[in-house]
């Protein structure tokens, strides 16, 4: 491992390039900001022998970008593309993304905002379900959002003109944009011929590749019985160090859980990282004190986080209450029901249909052991309805206006959190709790009523809550 071997006044740099590189698995010259590039590029052949090691991770490193291709164990939902106001990308945007990326790799260097949804328009006629129309206003916002997903990352930058202009009114606004060819190459690579798929698995790791002979006379067997490479097993668990908030025992495998066990496993990722590991009985989380790494800081500041964190002390709270009726309890949901609902988008020609009508929510990997599965308490939507009702009737006041009178929203989206952080996981009628969640079980809230003071202007300042979380 190459970060041994670097002084110990450079394995800030490193370790900072890495982290950039594990969380950007694109970095360009301008994201996800202007030093990020430079800083890999320094790096690049450490970072490269390292990733690969490590986890099994290709990174590929160019004077105007830096591409890392992971090695992708289950679907996952926690990181979906998202527009410039933090709106989770719909079906219809995930579309326009696709065909605009295309439409670009076959664009001269310059192209406007207009042709562009023209070459857009003309590709989504030929597939069912989807449609670009200029003349309405949804299709036109839905459009710029995932151009602005494409600028941001430098695949484009505009030149001339305002596509909020465009999306206004496209008889008299307008756009140009320069390409950057590079990176447009380097957005769209994935690991096989995407049309010639006939499951979604085969993007998944180990799809369609055989042990490797030497590991295997190791004699280290999955649990279905087919033997298991021993390098990729311990390179799998890496992957869900980095990849997952929290990696649970009851996530992984007989090998998995031994590999996890292993001090070597969890101290290379800390020393390629800088994070550091907690360990408990239900498993290992890095905590990201950087927050370089982290795609979401929690405990964090604003009224989804704050109301997130409440909720979780009171869903702490209410699972070891003795007084309380018991708890039903059931078993996470595992991927197949998701896999054969994007397997269904699939024809038998080979090129893929109408988009699949689906849902996240199922983060079961492939270690789950079927007939062992561990059983987690239900917290129903009526509780957890009852309970964001209290907390806007305590603490509405320091809550952002559009959330004191949309309660169900403020809900729907504090538990998304939660799932995201592998606190709770999402299912129908309620949330199944997940166990490090006891960490936030002795919130603390301090409301902090701030002195009026009367300014120029005759205003107040408003209250303002402090929650803070007391570690279990």
């Amino acid at each position: 491992m190459r970060a041994r071997e670097i002084s110990t006044l450079a394995l800030d740099s490193y370790q900072r390039a890495a982290r950039v590189a594990l969380s950007n698995h694109l970095v360009t010259s301008t994201y996800p900001d202007r030093i990020a590039l430079p800083l890999l590029r320094r790096w690049a052949t450490e970072l490269r022998e390292d990733l690969l090691e490590l986890f099994g991770y290709r990174l590929e490193v160019t004077e105007s970008t830096a591409r890392l291709y992971p090695v992708i164990d289950r679907l996952d939902d926690s990181q979906p593309a998202r527009t410039a106001t933090d709106r989770i990308f719909d079906r219809r945007r995930y579309a326009y993304l696709a065909l605009a990326l295309a439409a670009l790799g076959r664009a001269g260097n310059q192209i406007t905002l207009s042709e562009l949804a023209d070459h857009v328009a003309a590709e989504a006629s030929q597939v069912d379900g989807v449609e670009l129309t200029t003349d309405r206003a949804s299709d036109r916002d839905a459009f710029v959002d995932a151009i602005g997903w494409l600028a941001t990352r430098g695949a484009i930058a505009l030149a001339d003109g305002d596509a909020t202009g465009w999306a206004n009114n496209p008889s008299a606004g307008e756009a140009l944009y320069d390409i950057d060819r590079p990176v447009v190459v380097a957005l769209f690579r994935p690991p096989r011929a995407v049309q010639h798929l006939r499951s979604i698995r085969g993007l998944l790791a180990g799809a369609d590749a055989p042990s490797d002979p030497e590991d295997s006379e190791l004699g280290i067997h999955t649990e279905s019985g087919r033997e298991a490479d021993p390098k990729e097993t311990v390179r799998a668990v890496r992957r869900a160090l980095v990849e997952q908030p929290v990696v649970y025992l009851d996530d992984l495998d007989r090998d998995g859980r031994a590999a996890l066990a292993t001090s070597r496993t969890v101290a290379d990722v800390e020393l390629l990282t800088g994070l550091i590991a907690e360990r408990r009985s239900e498993g290992v989380a890095l905590i990201d004190t950087s927050g370089r790494l982290s795609d979401y800081r929690f405990p964090s500041t604003g009224t989804i986080a704050q109301v997130a964190l409440l909720i979780a002390g009171e869903i702490s709270d209410r699972v070891i209450d003795p007084d309380a009726p018991a708890l039903a309890t059931y078993p996470l949901p595992d991927a197949d029901a998701l896999i054969e609902q994007l397997d269904s988008a699939i024809p038998d020609g080979g090129i893929f249909g109408d988009l699949a009508e689906f849902g996240f929510g199922s983060d079961a990997t492939t270690f789950v052991e079927a007939e062992k599965k561990k059983l987690y308490p239900l917290i129903e939507d009526s509780w957890l309805t009852t309970v964001v009702d209290d907390l806007v009737e305590r603490f509405g006041r320091t809550f952002a206006a559009q959330w004191q009178s949309d309660r169900d929203g403020l809900r729907l989206r504090a538990l998304a959190l939660l799932h995201r952080l592998r606190l709770v996981h999402c299912v129908s009628g309620g949330v199944l709790v997940l166990p490090v969640i006891a960490r936030y079980r002795d919130v603390m809230v301090s409301v902090r009523d701030r002195t009026p003071q009367d300014s120029l202007f005759g205003n107040e300042q408003a209250p303002s809550t402090d929650p803070s979380e007391v570690e279990a």
